[in-house]
């Protein structure tokens, strides 16, 4: 069983409770753009597998069915025990090669672009996973690991990863040497050089500290968190290819076919020599201004895209395919053009959505579509307003 969507709502409670008290103590670890844009990844890529196709299930029933060693006859707690320990070694192995190789960097990266530390940095998700991960969990399938088992362990290792992105919980003593904690996760988050590429582990840290690769925090050397070249965007949709296309660009102007072949398998912070790639963005921020007014049309149009994003997750197993992919590019579109007007530009595509969204809903649930056209029409009213706006957001 697939528990992640049950947390879902827990993960929103959590993330509301950390807010508040990120208000009442003014640490200022939420930005408004950061977190819609955490969250727009998050939700695209759990609605994306709902339309993509499940590389890792075919992968399983084929491995199954012709390299099984054997299927396990029955499962026991012993059983529960190896798989989750041993999925999370499979998890490690998959988690490190993310970091050490551009092809799976690329895939990775979302999950690292925010220069923010808060709960809602473990809901930004990569929706470009499944290209890759399913080859390093072909020894589950191996062993004869049962896919309800595969599966239900995968999202326990998930959900507890949850809790580790905060800032708010110190060193937590003994419980550093055998689990990922917040401490030594946020190091995994970091940016700079005294910690970059440290900690892989899934739920357990005893995997970093036997193959060399775990790293305390230092209370003296602060984290910065992000990319080495920062994202520069609020596009959730760039935000998950942005290293394919710079690994394109770079293997077309390169010189050397060496070279061309190294930008996709060579080491990720390797860059042909002929190419500048300019300074690094350590310590940097990208958060540009947009009006007060602006920002709270954002997060109302982003209430409403979470609520598309909750229909679409929860009710999908009752709606046909194509009511699910058009629900799947309504709500797309909506992030995207969300995350543009946070950065202040390609606010044409925002009248786009609003006039396209009513035609959507026509096909999809007809009985809903006057409604949905009112509700589109005084938004275009209402964003035309709000953007001949001066004042800026404090």
């Amino acid at each position: 069983m697939d528990y992640v969507a049950y947390a879902i709502p827990f993960f929103l409670l959590a993330i509301a409770i950390e807010l508040s008290w990120d208000r009442l103590k003014g640490t200022q670890y939420y930005r408004a753009n950061d977190t819609v844009n955490s969250l727009s990844l998050g939700i695209l890529s759990t609605t994306s597998k709902l339309v993509l196709i499940n590389i890792a299930a075919m992968v399983y029933l084929w491995v199954q069915q012709h390299f099984s060693l054997s299927q396990w006859q029955s499962v026991s707690a012993w059983h529960w025990v190896f798989a989750f320990v041993f999925y999370d070694l499979c998890y490690y192995l998959f988690h490190r090669i993310s970091h050490e190789r551009k092809i799976f960097w690329a895939a990775h990266v979302a999950h690292h672009q925010s220069e923010e530390y808060n709960l809602s940095t473990a809901l930004r998700q990569t929706s470009m996973s499944f290209l890759l991960s399913w080859v390093f969990y072909i020894p589950c399938f191996l062993i004869g690991m049962p896919a309800e088992l595969f599966v239900s362990v995968a999202s326990i290792n998930l959900i507890y990863q949850f809790w580790v992105h905060t800032r708010f919980i110190p060193e937590l003593g003994p419980v550093e040497w055998v689990l990922v904690t917040p401490s030594n996760h946020r190091v995994h988050h970091a940016r700079n050089a005294h910690y970059i590429d440290r900690n892989y582990g899934g739920v357990f840290i005893v995997w970093d500290r036997l193959f060399g690769t775990y790293q305390r925090e230092d209370p003296e050397q602060a984290v910065d968190y992000g990319i080495t070249r920062g994202l520069n965007s609020w596009n959730p949709l760039w935000a998950n290819v942005h290293v394919y296309w710079s690994m394109l660009q770079d293997s077309w102007t390169t010189a050397l076919w060496a070279d061309k072949w190294r930008v996709w398998f060579g080491r990720t912070a390797y860059s042909p020599p002929d190419i500048d790639k300019g300074p690094l963005h350590l310590g940097q921020h990208y958060n540009p201004e947009v009006t007060s007014g602006l920002r709270n049309y954002i997060l109302a149009q982003f209430a409403l895209a979470v609520v598309l994003a909750v229909v679409l997750i929860y009710g999908s197993a009752e709606l046909p395919f194509a009511a699910v992919l058009g629900l799947f590019v309504m709500l797309l579109i909506s992030l995207i053009s969300l995350g543009w007007i946070f950065e202040g530009g390609y606010r044409w595509f925002e009248y786009l959505r609003l006039l396209l969204i009513p035609v959507l809903a026509y096909f999809i649930y007809p009985a809903l579509w006057f409604a949905v056209t009112i509700a589109c029409l005084l938004s275009i009213v209402v964003f035309y307003w709000l953007s001949r706006a001066k004042s800026i957001a404090s």
